[in-house]
């Protein structure tokens, strides 16, 4: 969420990137702070309202605790992740009469079962979100189909990236309309899954993605050297970092999250690990808005 309010703030004249946000904390303290942001940016947002991870019951208590914020229905896009539950999805968009909806598709989805082909039937439903699904996009032909991709390949320890140093990311900012869809989503440099907290790490990983000349998007990965222990998590952060650093300066790639990090290893501050994970989704935020033509 810090990552977005930046990036509202930062990404210039361009603005390509409509984030999918999935509410996962009761408290709400963060959405409070990041959406108003992403209004005053002009950055349209797509909010889940009916979270399938995290502390938050059901709608309700979403749109009733952001309600001033949500006021302006033209700012943000109401979302919907779709199970099985096609008759509660359905009802939840009639009854509060939403516009524009999106769907986002999961594997639980039988395009075959008349619930669900009544939810997407609606008139009210504009976007789908989904993985590869020729069979669907076939069937429906007037919706805008926006493709979802899980592209980060995870490993078991930050470690494990020493022997992979980088790999594709994606090339669908390059095909995307020529397949026929409307968009193209991905998880940034973040799993797919929902993982809650976390440990002192023996290594230090950072992710940032860039393009290759044939404008391919790869993602390199820059792993601390002294891995033997969870001791001195400061100086793992200094040795990724001035890896990361060093390649910037090579292909000569500056966006404000790099520059932040090129900050942190000049003045030799470590920002924490929270930090660090900003600043690699607010540089893959920056860079396919850049990739992107001007909208």
């Amino acid at each position: 969420m810090i990552a977005l309010r930046e990036y509202a703030q930062q990404k210039g004249d361009k603005n390509n990137i409509i984030p999918i946000i999935e509410p996962v904390r009761a408290t709400f303290n963060s959405m409070k702070l990041a959406l108003p942001k992403l209004i005053d940016g002009n950055v349209k947002f797509a909010l889940i309202l009916n979270p399938q991870v995290g502390d938050i019951q059901n709608t309700s208590e979403i749109t009733e605790v952001l309600r001033n914020v949500l006021s302006n229905r033209s700012n943000w896009i109401p979302a919907f992740i779709v199970t099985k539950k096609y008759k509660d999805v359905n009802r939840t968009i009639i009854e509060n009469g939403y516009q524009d909806v999106m769907l986002i598709l999961t594997d639980m989805v039988d395009i075959e079962d008349p619930n669900f082909n009544a939810l997407i039937g609606l008139s009210n439903v504009r976007f789908i979100v989904t993985k590869e699904n020729k069979s669907l996009k076939r069937k429906i032909r007037d919706k805008d189909f926006v493709r979802l991709d899980d592209n980060f390949k995870a490993q078991k320890r930050n470690s494990d990236y020493l022997a992979i140093d980088e790999e594709k990311f994606s090339e669908e900012h390059l095909y995307y309309i020529e397949d026929g869809y409307a968009g193209f989503s991905d998880y940034t440099t973040l799993v797919s899954d929902f993982i809650e907290g976390g440990v002192s790490p023996w290594a230090i990983a950072i992710h940032l993605t860039y393009p290759k000349e044939n404008k391919e998007i790869w993602i390199k990965h820059f792993v601390s050297d002294t891995n033997d222990d969870q001791s001195n998590i400061q100086g793992k952060f200094a040795e990724a970092a001035k890896k990361a650093v060093d390649f910037l300066d090579s292909k000569r790639i500056h966006t404000h999250a790099t520059t932040e990090l090129r900050s942190y290893v000049n003045e030799q501050k470590y920002p924490g690990l929270g930090m660090v994970k900003k600043i690699s989704i607010k540089h893959h935020l920056e860079l396919l808005n850049d990739l992107l033509p001007l909208a």
